[in-house]
């Protein structure tokens, strides 16, 4: 009994470090989502997203809508084809679905990857800024997504300032 009772009071030491060692921390959290959106380099790399994406979104849809169109003309009209027409716009139609479609892949593709580009770009010049901010107030850990954080403890505000100037 003595054995697991010295064995306990070993491990128990550095667990008490531990403690002590952090209660003595300065920790800060930062919410990069709100960085991500609220900034001005988030809410300026949006609209140009959106400038350099919108004609490019504008004529799929107008290619979806032609689709649509040609296919509702053909329901009304199948009755009246021969099986031979019938079969050729058949296959056209599938042939422009699919060509809509793998169009619209390649635009959330394309989009999808230049969002992460300015998101990258963002998140380095956010990374910086909480260093410098981190090294200022002598902070020892600074934390990203976590569970639950005390407001208190929140510099998110601080680092948009500074990502805004």
């Amino acid at each position: 009994m003595s054995k697991q009772l010295l064995l306990f009071a070993l491990c128990a030491i550095p667990v008490a470090q531990a403690q002590a060692q952090v209660a003595g921390s300065r920790v800060a959290y930062v919410a990069t989502e709100r960085l991500m959106t609220e900034s001005k380099l988030a809410k300026t790399a949006d609209a140009k997203i959106e400038a350099e994406f919108s004609k490019r979104d504008k004529s799929i849809n107008d290619q979806i809508a032609s689709v649509r169109a040609l296919s509702e003309k053909f329901e009304r009209e199948a009755a009246k084809l021969t099986e031979l027409d019938r079969t050729r716009r058949t296959r056209e139609l599938i042939d422009m679905e699919k060509d809509v479609q793998r169009k619209q892949r390649e635009f959330r593709e394309d989009l999808m990857q230049r969002k992460n580009e300015e998101r990258a770009n963002i998140a380095q010049k956010a990374f910086k800024i909480i260093e410098q901010i981190a090294q200022q107030d002598q902070l020892d850990v600074v934390l990203y997504e976590v569970g639950w954080h005390n407001p208190r403890i929140d510099i998110t505000d601080k680092i948009l300032k500074q990502l805004d100037k």
